[in-house]
Order: structure tokens, then sequence, then C-alpha cells
């Protein structure tokens, strides 16, 4: 599908699983695309529990090509803020309560969003991510926030342990054990499709099962 963004067709690729109980928008980070092999990984997980999924592709392949457009924390958050309002105008997504799931410099752009939303967004999920790029306004989230970072990144948990320390709403940091940066060890990603399964559940409308 094709989504409007300042004047440019952007790829998007939506799952709609039956009676969705609420639909996850997936920032990338900077180098990746809506092709991104973990985010679609943990896509799927989450259509399996009810939920849509929609990845798309935050800057055109031009911008792609310019190193310093992929840090431009200001233009990511612009269209995710632009896909939400597209997201709100479609019929058969209407109504459906939404999150954000944040990878690396998305992260960032994820926590922009929700801090301008507000209500509007009902839960955050950061993988890897560098939610310092967004310090300023993280005391203004009000989403419940997820901040997911591998056991061996740490220059990374420290960036999210500072982030963390800003926000004022619901919020937990959850740690992987013996996964680096990318959670490519054996079960990792697994994890992270399971904590972020659970949160998303959990305040986009649906208790997930007893433990």
């Amino acid at each position: 599908m094709a989504i409007p963004l300042d004047g440019e067709e952007h790829r998007g690729d939506l799952g709609l699983p039956l009676q969705p109980c609420g639909l996850v928008l997936f920032a990338h980070g900077s180098g990746s695309s809506r092709l991104s092999a973990r985010n679609r990984f943990v896509a799927t997980a989450l259509r399996r529990e009810g939920l849509a999924t929609l990845l798309f592709d935050l800057l055109t392949e031009d911008e792609d090509r310019v190193y310093e457009t992929r840090f431009d924390i200001g233009l990511l958050t612009r269209r995710l803020l632009g896909a939400t309002d597209w997201v709100r105008g479609e019929s058969t997504l209407r109504g459906l309560a939404l999150g954000y799931f944040g990878a690396s410099t998305g992260a960032a752009a994820a926590l922009e969003a929700a801090a301008a939303l507000g209500s509007g967004v009902r839960a955050v999920v950061s993988r890897g991510g560098r939610p310092d790029l967004a310090l300023e306004s993280l005391p203004r989230v009000t989403a419940p926030t997820l901040l997911i970072v591998g056991g061996r990144d740490d220059v990374v948990i420290g960036m999210n342990e500072q982030a963390y320390a800003r926000l004022r709403g619901v919020k937990e940091l959850k740690i992987v054990p013996g996964a680096t940066h990318l959670f490519e060890e054996p079960g990792t990603l697994e994890e992270v499709a399971r904590l972020a399964g659970r949160w998303f559940t959990r305040y986009l409308g649906v208790q997930p099962p007893a433990p």
C-alpha cells in the first residue's frame, strides 16, 4: 500500500488479523526500512496476539542515502505522525487503539510522537532504542512505555537508563540477558516479541493470559 507523507508516497505493509484489538505502527531505525527482518518477525508475533501491524518506510530511497537524514528525529517524528493521521482516516482501521514499536532512532521518533499525541497513543515499545535522542520530550509521554535492551549492549543500556529516569508515566526497562544490539543471539528476538506482545495486549485493550 502507499501512504502519502510530505507529498510523497511511502510504501507500507499492513497486517490485519480478524477482529484486531489494536494497531501497532512500526518506526524502523537508521539504515533500515519496512523490510527489516527483525521488525517483521516481531510484527508476525503481534498479529498472532490479535494486533494489527503497519510497517512503512519513514524515508524515501533518496532521503535514506543521506546519513544525516537518518538521524533527523524531527523528520522521522513528522512522518510517524503523518502515518498516524492516515491510519485514523482509514475506515478499516478507524477506532483501533494505537501503539508504537520503535527500534534504534525510530524509538526516539515514537516517543516524540507519543509525547505530541498524549492519550492518542496507548503504548510504546522500544527495541534497542535511542530514547536519549528524545530526552526533552520524555516527561510529556503519557503512554505506558517499555524499553527493551540487550544485556550485552552496554552503551545503549546506559542511554536507556537515562531515558527511563525521565519518563513520568507507567514504564518498564527490560534487559534481555546475552543479547547484543541487534538481538541476533538464539532466542533473544523471540523474547523481544514476547515482551512486546504482552505489553501491547495489556494496554491496547486485551489482558494477556496469566504466566
